[in-house]
Formats: structure tokens, sequence, C-alpha cells
């Protein structure tokens, strides 16, 4: 997309945490190249605000706080990987630090996926291959670089694999150009391709499998006449909507915060807080995705090294969608730009990557005094923050949801299409939901997403309790047999503090301020609700339990660091496992009274149905951060009646 590099409309003092601007990014590079030029086979991973020290942040703006780019290159044949910190600020900028990352894949960039597709189809054998199964016409052939991973302890372990920047391709077959490609595999056919070389290093052909021909196109114009009786559905807001919007800086209600975006975890959410008597109250100082996996659990020769680290082996905010009023997003909308760079390093924009509105939510609260006939209520009603990506065959929506009473909420919708496999005729698997009768089938996978909340209750000096319902042994405390009651036990340390849900105890996890009470006396405090959520099936010695090990617990919690923001480690792709929360938290490191950050996990099972075929309706999860004492009374008592009601309603 052309760029329209008006410094004018900009702020020339740009705050701490926003994100890079599209003239930042090429200010970095320049820098970045005069003080070390690079080679011509050099390309840019990305570019990303460098966030200053939390410290720093909560100081600003009594002190001047420097803006710095983190710069991430990758050297082509060679697979040489750099880091690089860039000052913004210093005298015009400079190159600050400089080292190489040797062992290291960086996550697989944009242009790799066409540059695979085409060594692919042209290569000699893979077109045999093809032929084999029937398919001549390249042109109509789809290929998808899943991420190779790392299966050292595995055997048959295909040879030539150290060392190299892999991903393993699967292909597919489109009908004609433009047609639904995923209803047609090519399966028993997994490439081994080099990105650096753009090489194909192993084929494997486990034999033939006719390939499904049963139409599974879902465009519009490719259907019957759509539904005739839905009528029209309009939000109108006649005065605007209730939130302000300076820069990336959000006001609504009594919310505070500010909006961030880095290529690795797509919206981040700054600096929030809540307007309370006076004062505006900490809750949550950074919010982000720190990693996503999708385990396949699928053993076919094809299917079952799909285990794709959507965050940190593809940068799934590099793959956020430009939204659509009306289709992505209903009402008065505010959108944020995203500003990214390309492998050239020049900065790209993609236009609507954040959405930003008001939505009603139903009842707020409500009472009817049955002896007065007198009726209060009032509605609620939402803001919400969200952004789309599209990665390969899945669209992933990110949804965070701020309410008038203090309540925090974050869903995930997952859409798009199954990755799919093909079956020899009259076959079946337990392995995967047949789709047609020609052999199409999805097979049995999971999602994974870690969520990364550096909560500050009413400051950083924060301490977290279990709390879990048990019913009162019979006795003096409990004559009636009808008592129980809530138990709370302090995670004093990082394995302590291992966890995961337990509904029917109807656990969860409270983080309080030991030193802000409330008006009974206690602790101020949020909670974290678990919704529907799920642990991983894979055998703890599969090689994605290693790499993926997040997994394991629903919560981790650890004691703030600033370099220890992704729950795979920094660099997932083909590391052998072990990186990021199992390593940190293995130091045991104290938790009560210090500045805490819990990583959550959710997770998505999804055994594929009929219906999600052939693109599937939204599944969601999500969880809830709902205040705990952390005001005196029900904080949306002064939201105001709906107009025309005479306060009653």
């Amino acid at each position: 997309m052309d760029l329209d590099l008006d410094t004018s409309v900009r702020p020339q003092v740009m705050h701490p945490l926003s994100p890079l601007t599209a003239e930042e990014i090429e200010q970095a590079l320049g820098i970045l190249r005069a003080a070390r030029p690079l080679g011509a086979g050099t390309r840019v991973v990305s570019v990303a605000l460098r966030e200053p020290p939390k410290a720093a942040v909560l100081a600003y703006p009594a002190e001047p706080v420097e803006r710095e780019a983190a710069v991430l290159l990758l050297e082509k044949p060679s697979g040489a990987v750099h880091e690089a910190v860039v000052s913004l600020s210093q005298g015009g900028g400079e190159l600050r630090a400089w080292r190489e990352l040797p062992g290291v894949q960086p996550p697989i960039l944009g242009e790799e996926f066409a540059a695979c597709e085409a060594a692919v189809k042209a290569d000699p054998r893979v077109q045999e291959a093809l032929a084999r199964r029937g398919v001549t016409d390249l042109d109509l052939v789809m290929v998808d670089p899943w991420s190779a991973g790392f299966y050292g302890s595995v055997r048959n372990e295909p040879e030539g694999e150290r060392g190299r920047r892999l991903v393993r391709a699967l292909c597919w077959v489109r009908p004609r150009p433009g047609g639904h490609g995923y209803a047609h595999p090519i399966d028993n056919l997994a490439i081994l391709c080099d990105l650096n070389t753009l090489e194909v290093v192993q084929i494997e052909d486990f034999g033939v499998v006719p390939v499904p021909r049963t139409p599974g196109e879902y465009a519009g114009d490719t259907l019957g006449p759509p539904r005739a009786d839905l009528k029209p559905l309009e939000i109108h807001q006649p005065e605007g909507p209730s939130f302000q919007v300076d820069g990336y800086d959000v006001r609504w209600q009594k919310w505070h915060f500010r909006v961030g975006f880095t290529p690795r975890e797509g919206l981040v959410l700054h600096t929030l807080g809540y307007q309370d008597g006076g004062r505006e109250r900490p809750i949550l100082y950074r919010a982000s995705l720190a990693e996503m996996v999708v385990p396949y659990g699928d053993p076919h020769p094809a299917q079952w090294r799909k285990n794709a680290f959507d965050a940190g082996e593809y940068a799934i905010g590099t793959l956020v969608n430009s939204l659509e009023l009306g289709c992505d997003c209903l009402g008065e909308i505010h959108y944020f730009d995203a500003a990214l760079a390309d492998e050239d390093g020049r900065a790209r924009i993609v236009r609507n990557a954040i959405c930003l509105h008001e939505e009603d939510a139903g009842i707020l609260w409500k009472h009817l005094d049955f002896r007065t006939g007198a009726t209060e209520v009032r509605r609620s009603r939402r803001l919400v923050v969200s952004w789309i990506a599209t990665v390969g065959n899945y669209e992933y929506g990110f949804y965070w949801y701020l309410s008038q009473d203090g309540t925090i909420a974050f869903e995930i919708k997952l859409t798009g299409i199954v990755s799919t496999g093909a079956l020899p005729p009259g076959e079946r698997t337990p392995f995967g939901q047949l789709l047609s009768p020609d052999g199409l089938y999805g097979p049995i996978h999971q999602h994974f997403f870690s969520l990364r909340l550096d909560l500050d209750i009413d400051g950083p000096v924060n301490s977290v309790y279990e709390v879990h319902t048990e019913s009162v042994p019979l006795g003096p405390e409990n004559p009636h047999g009808n008592a129980y009651r809530t138990y709370s036990t302090l995670l004093e340390s990082e394995r302590a503090a291992r966890r995961v849900i337990d509904p029917l105890a109807a656990r969860y996890w409270k983080v309080v301020n030991p030193h802000a009470r409330n008006a009974v006396g206690e602790p101020v405090g949020y909670r974290l609700l678990p919704h529907s959520n799920v642990l991983p099936f894979a055998h703890p010695s599969a090689a994605v339990m290693a790499r993926a090990g997040f997994m394991a617990n629903h919560l981790w919690v650890t004691p703030y660091a600033p370099d220890e923001l992704y729950a795979a480690g920094e660099y997932p792709n083909q590391h052998p496992g072990g990186a990021g929360l199992p390593e940190w938290t293995a130091a045991d490191r104290p938790l009560a009274e210090t500045d805490v950050v819990l990583w959550y996990t959710l997770g998505s099972h999804h055994p594929v149905r009929l219906e999600d075929w052939p693109v599937m309706p939204v599944q969601t999860v999500g969880f809830t951060l709902q205040p705990q004492g952390f005001f005196d009374a029900n904080p949306a008592l002064d939201v105001p009646p709906s107009p025309g009601h005479n306060g009653h309603c």
C-alpha cells in the first residue's frame, strides 16, 4: 500500500509506548545501514518499538524517555541472524547494539511463502509426484509452508535438517483459478524445503491417495440464492461514540489505556486503569498474546508434524487484516492503522488494523421491588478493541472487552478453513472427521494461546492467591450439612504457581495488593475467572510438549522481567524446546508481594464437525478479569438510565 509520510500530522513528541510510525521504521533502517552496511541478501524480519523500562514509563512525562527500535535481520543464503537496537532520538539517532545469534531461526517471512511455493513446484521430483496423482497443472497447485519444528529425538527424522532454515510444505490443488483448494488435498506427500537456499531437501512420498474431487466452495457467487427474510440491523449513535482517542491514548467511561501493536504479538494493551474516587487506579500495565500453537492429533504420515507456532514462527502481527466497516466491525468505529516493515526495510501501512467501538451488552443490573412495583434497571455498554489475523487457512479474531462495572474480558474467535487431508476411498479414521464421501477429512487438533498479563493492582506490589470452594466436613462448623466456603492459598513461588483449572472446585486466581485496603479492610484485588478450557492430549514425550511447554499448565506466574515476553521463548522456530516459561519458572523465584506477571493458557479443542465445512462458523475461547474487593461497592451504580424511560430503565 502506498504510504503518506506526512510528518505534519503526527506529534513531535511521541509517548514512550506509542508503536513506531512509518517514518520511524524507515529512520531506524537508515541509521542502521549508515552504521553497518548490509549485504544484498539481508532481509528485514521485523522492526518494532523497543519498549522502555517499566519504571521509566511510569515516571513519564516528568522524565523524558528515549525512543528505540529493535531490528531483527536475516542474511541469505548464509542464514546468519542479527539483532540491533537503534536509538531514534539521540542526536538524530545512532546504532546502540548489534549482535549475532548463532543457531537461531527467526519467524517465517511473508515473501518466503511465495518463494517456497515456487521452489517446490519447480522441482522435477515434486512434479513427478504430482503427476502420479493426476495433477499436472502447476498453476492450480497451492503450497502451504508448515513450520518444520524439531524432531531430533524421533525415529526416521529426515536427513539434512541440522543448520538449515526449513519448512515442511504440504500441497492442495484448486479445481479452477480462485477455487477452494483446501477441498482437494494432495495427501501422503510432504516436501522439506530450505528457505535460505530455496532447495527441496527431501520429498516424503507415502503412496498415492486419490485427490478428493467433491466441490467445497463457500464464496457467495458459487452458492445458491441467499436467505431472503433477513431484515436490516443498523447501529446509530447520532451524537457519536462515547470514547475519546488522542493518538493511541483512549478514554471511555472511567477507563483509560493505550493501544499498542507489534509484529509478533499484534494488539497490545498498555497502562489500563479505572477512574475511581477522583483518582486513576492502575490495574493492568501490559496485556499481550505471548504465544500460540496448534498441535494436531493425527498420526498419519503427512499430518503428524503439524504443530504451528503462529506467533513465534509466523509473527502473527504481520498477518493482520485490514478491517471493513459493516463486515468485521459494526457501528461507530475508530480504526488504528499498523505500521510494519517489509523484508526490504520499507515501511508499509495496514489500514484499519485495529477496531475500537462500543456495543450494547444487555442488562448491567436490575431489581424489581415487588412490594412497591418500582423497577430500577440499567443497560450495559462495553468497549471493544479487536483485530483479526489470517494464518494460512485459519482466521483468528482477538477481542478485548471493557465493561462499565470494571470487568475486563478477553475472547478469541476462531474461524476460516480447517486444514484437510485425504483417505483412500472407503476408509475412515478415528483421528479425523470424514467431510465428503471421496475421502476428504479434517484431522483432530487443538489450539493453545498464552496470554501475558502484567497486572498492577493499585500499584506493582501484588500477591497471587488460588481460591477454591469446599464443603465443610460435618461437625460443629457444619451441623446441618449445608455449609461450604472458599479457601485461599498464597502462591509463594513460581513452581507452586504452575496450576490448572478445576471447575468442580470453582477454582479461580486472585491478584491482590496487600498494601491497599478496601472499605472492609481487605486487600483490593482482581480475579481471573476461567471459562471452558482443556489440556493438551499429546503424550508428555511428544516433541511439541517440549517446544510448547506452556501448554502443560493453565496458569503460570513469574516476577516481572522486561525480557520475558514470550511463553515458548524468544525464537521457537526449529528450537528443540524447554525455553520460555518452563525454563524461567525452574528458578522458582519468590512471588509474594512483588511485581507479578500472570500467564494464562487458553485451550480450544477441535474434533472437526461436518458443520465446520467448507468454512468454519466462529468458535470462541476466553477468560474474565473481574474486580474482587477492588471497589467498595458496585462501581456501575452511576450509569444513567436509558433515555426516554423516566429513570426506571
